[in-house]
């Protein structure tokens, strides 16, 4: 008899990021992290079927079956929860993104986070949001981030189980958008697992690290206060910022952005100085990330479609985090 769960997991985008690794396997980060959970428009849908007449696993991803080469991380993840739950069945796993993947918005967060919940429901389990979260962890670091809902820390955990992710502040805290302008849809050349590798390379991680832990207490002090100005002046860009200063000082250098993802920097802050108030950051990617409050959403939209470079525009509000929707 086979199981199948179908769960929708949300992307992130992280205020405070975190770059490098302190253990490889577990993919226990190097600093704590603060990120946004959004809602459902940027996001992906799962489903996962173990089935005993299956003599392999096989995954499709937005309708393309994929070979067996790509689908190994998804098999090791399956895996995980196998071993978990006692199942030795084989899966079909059907994945389907809002979004272009390898751009900078996260996809490995979304999707590692959506096949956790999926794939652990097919298999019987009853997993709570911590277990979840250190679950998704094990498949993409920041996929724990996008179990919770609303604004989440993850915490700098020395081990599997005190490394996880939580809401510090439920979604209707603060309307706060992230407003993606997709200006590439071309993936990157270099993934986000092999550039952290090199982190330590940089001749200023070590001093970035030291700062981190500030960095939260900061970032939380500015989101229970709902104070916009500062939390993008003193965090989300420099923030941005700082972190690709990282990847550009890292031997060899790691360049994310296109002219696109430049050209639009230099605009926020031109808009900005017009009076419409938002803040850009970047995640591994040339898409850029403009955020905003709700009630400058339309203003944003509307500059960024006489933008003839920006590709796609995707508007999301702060989201619930990842749940099964069908089971």
């Amino acid at each position: 008899m086979s199981m199948q769960a179908t769960a929708i997991s949300p992307s992130n985008i992280a205020f405070v990021k975190y770059w490098g690794k302190k253990d490889e396997v577990l993919r226990l980060p190097e600093n704590a992290s603060f990120s946004m959970t959004l809602d459902d428009v940027i996001s992906t849908k799962t489903t996962v079927e173990f089935d005993p007449s299956l003599q392999s696993d096989i995954v499709f991803i937005n309708d393309k079956q994929v070979d067996e080469k790509k689908s190994a991380k998804v098999t090791k993840h399956l895996n995980r929860v196998r071993e978990m739950a006692g199942v030795k069945l084989f899966a079909k796993v059907d994945s389907s993104n809002t979004f272009p993947s390898g751009t900078g918005i996260s996809s490995s967060a979304s999707g590692f986070a959506a096949l956790s919940v999926a794939a652990s429901k097919a298999a019987g389990l009853n997993l709570s949001e911590k277990e979840l979260s250190i679950l998704a962890r094990q498949g993409s670091g920041s996929a724990c981030r996008s179990i919770p809902g609303g604004f989440v820390e993850w915490m700098d955990g020395d081990t599997s189980e005190n490394s996880y992710s939580i809401t510090r502040f439920a979604p209707n805290h603060w309307d706060l958008m992230d407003i993606v302008a997709v200006v590439s849809e071309g993936v990157k050349d270099v993934s986000s697992s092999e550039g952290q590798e090199m982190a330590n390379s940089s001749p200023f991680y070590q001093t970035r690290l030291m700062s981190m832990a500030k960095k939260i207490e900061l970032v939380k002090e500015l989101v229970a206060k709902k104070d916009f100005t500062q939390l993008g002046e003193t965090i989300i860009e420099p923030e941005a910022l700082e972190l690709h200063a990282i990847m550009l000082t890292s031997r060899p250098s790691l360049i994310y952005w296109t002219e696109g993802t430049l050209k639009l920097m230099k605009l926020v802050k031109q808009w900005r100085k017009e009076g419409l108030e938002l803040y850009f950051t970047v995640n591994t990617g040339q898409d850029t990330h403009l955020i905003c409050q709700q009630k400058d959403e339309q203003k944003v939209i509307a500059k960024l479609k006489e933008l003839d470079f920006v590709k796609k525009i995707l508007p999301s509000k702060v989201g619930f985090g990842s749940r099964i929707i069908n089971n």
